[in-house]
């Protein structure tokens, strides 16, 4: 691999908003982290998405009672994983596509709403190849409200991209 430009990495095992950009395709409105704490390589890391009132999502889900959408949780948790990979193939993955192969055993248990600040903490299962298994917890409040088990793989680029 080419040393052209540095590869996107997390610091004290922390990822900025500025690094999740670098690391992984997702942009405003679907990119659903603010930050990754806490990133212990080939284990576990924390997502933080700081919950708005702002967010497009609450326009219509649902007018006066503004509720996240419990499939945009479980997104968030995917891209905390997402940026975990990135981490720990040091950047040989950033700014390719990682496509959800499953999600098993998903439960919503409370609801997530403005000024809330969602914990997504994921914890690798497996890895064979270029296809991860992942458990995850979303927390509010260090209690959980919803939970996991998903797939993904991660896509080699295609030539040009």
């Amino acid at each position: 691999m080419s040393n052209d430009k540095a590869l996107p990495r997390a610091v004290d095992g922390v990822a900025d908003l500025q690094t999740i950009m670098a690391m992984i395709p997702h942009r405003y409105p679907f990119l659903l982290i603010d930050k990754v704490i806490d990133i212990k390589p080939d284990s576990t890391a924390v997502g933080i998405k700081n919950v708005t009132n702002n967010e497009s999502f609450f326009q219509g889900h649902f007018p006066g009672q503004p509720v996240m959408p419990g499939v945009l949780i479980v997104e968030a948790m995917a891209q905390t994983a997402a940026v975990f990979v990135v981490e720990v193939l040091e950047g040989e993955a950033a700014g390719r596509l990682v496509y959800f192969l499953g999600i098993d055993h998903c439960r919503f248990r409370k609801p997530v709403v403005p000024g809330d600040r969602l914990e997504l903490h994921i914890e690798k299962d497996r890895q064979k190849r270029n296809v991860w298994s992942f458990k995850g917890e979303a927390k509010v409040d260090g209690k959980v409200v919803a939970d996991a088990v998903f797939r993904a793989m991660i896509m080699e680029k295609r030539a040009g991209e």
